[in-house]
C-alpha cells in the first residue's frame, strides 16, 4: 500500500517511535494497519521507567516488527534534571497540571529522539516518522504542542536531500480517544506500560498512571494492568 505524504511523497514504509507505552503502542497499530513497512525505534536515555523497552521488544517480537532499540544513556548528564531521569528527584503524584508535574519534563527530548528517528528514516529511506504526541500533553509539555510539531515537520522536510514527514496522529486527541479507537481495533493494553516508576506494578499515583486510568474509566473499561493501589479505573 502506497499513501501520499504532505510534502507531496509516497509513503511506503515509516519508523515509530515506541515508547511501550499506551499512546505508541496504538500509533504503532494504526501504522500497520496502513499496510505500509513500519519500523519501530526505541531510546534508552537513562530513564526511571525503562521497563517500558521491554514491553516494546516483547510487542515488536509478537507481530513480527523490526524494532531497535538504541542506547543514548551518554547523554543522561546533559537530561538529568527531570524527575523521570534522576533518582534523587521526586516523582510527583497526582492529575495532570502545569503546577506539580513540571518536574517530569526530560530537557529536549523529544527533539532529540526525532531527530534521531529522522536520521534513520532517511537510512533506510523511510518517507515518514510517527509519534504519539496528544492533546492531553499540551498543557505541560512544549515539544508535544501543534507548533512544535508544525516546526519539527518543517525541518525533517528541509534537513536532508530526502524529506521526511512527521506525523502524530492523535496530535488534538485526548487520551481517552486515543483508547478508544485502539479498543476498537481490538488491542490488548496489557502490552503496554505506562507508569513514571519502574516497579514491578504500576504505582497508581503518578500523573501518567492517572491519566491512564482515567482514560479507560471515560471508556467505560478496565484497565488490565496490574496497581499497586489495586485499582483498575479512577473517578471520572
Amino acid at each position: 500500500m502506497s499513501l501520499t505524504s504532505p510534502h507531496g511523497i509516497s509513503v511506503s514504509s515509516t519508523v515509530v517511535i515506541y515508547s511501550g507505552g499506551m499512546d505508541s503502542y496504538t500509533v504503532l497499530h494504526r501504522a500497520i494497519r496502513e499496510g505500509i513497512n513500519v519500523h519501530a525505534l526505541s531510546f534508552d536515555y537513562g530513564q526511571r521507567h525503562a521497563r517500558e523497552l521491554a514491553t516494546a521488544r516483547f510487542v515488536c517480537q509478537q507481530f513480527d516488527v523490526p524494532h531497535q532499540v538504541v542506547d543514548i544513556r551518554a547523554i543522561h548528564s546533559l537530561i538529568d534534571n527531570s524527575a523521570l531521569t534522576s533518582p534523587d528527584i521526586k516523582m510527583p503524584a497526582g492529575d495532570y497540571a502545569a503546577d506539580n508535574l513540571r518536574a517530569t519534563v526530560v530537557p529536549n527530548r523529544n527533539m532529540i529522539l526525532l531527530s534521531l528517528a529522522i536520521a534513520k528514516a532517511v537510512n533506510i529511506g523511510a518517507e515518514r516518522v510517527d509519534y504519539g504526541a496528544h492533546g492531553g500533553d499540551h498543557i505541560l509539555y512544549p515539544d508535544c504542542r501543534p507548533e512544535f510539531v508544525d516546526a519539527m515537520n518543517h525541518v525533517a522536510g528541509i534537513a536532508n536531500f530526502e524529506p521526511v514527514t512527521l506525523h502524530a496522529p492523535y496530535l488534538q486527541s485526548s487520551k481517552a480517544d486515543i483508547l478508544r479507537e485502539g479498543l476498537a481495533m481490538g488491542l490488548d493494553y496489557r502490552h503496554t506500560w505506562t507508569c513514571y516508576e519502574g516497579r514491578q506494578l504500576a504505582c497508581g499515583q503518578c500523573g501518567s498512571c492517572r491519566e491512564r486510568l482515567a482514560a479507560f474509566a471515560a471508556n467505560n473499561a478496565d484497565d488490565p494492568l496490574q496497581y499497586e493501589t489495586g485499582t483498575t479505573r479512577v473517578p471520572r
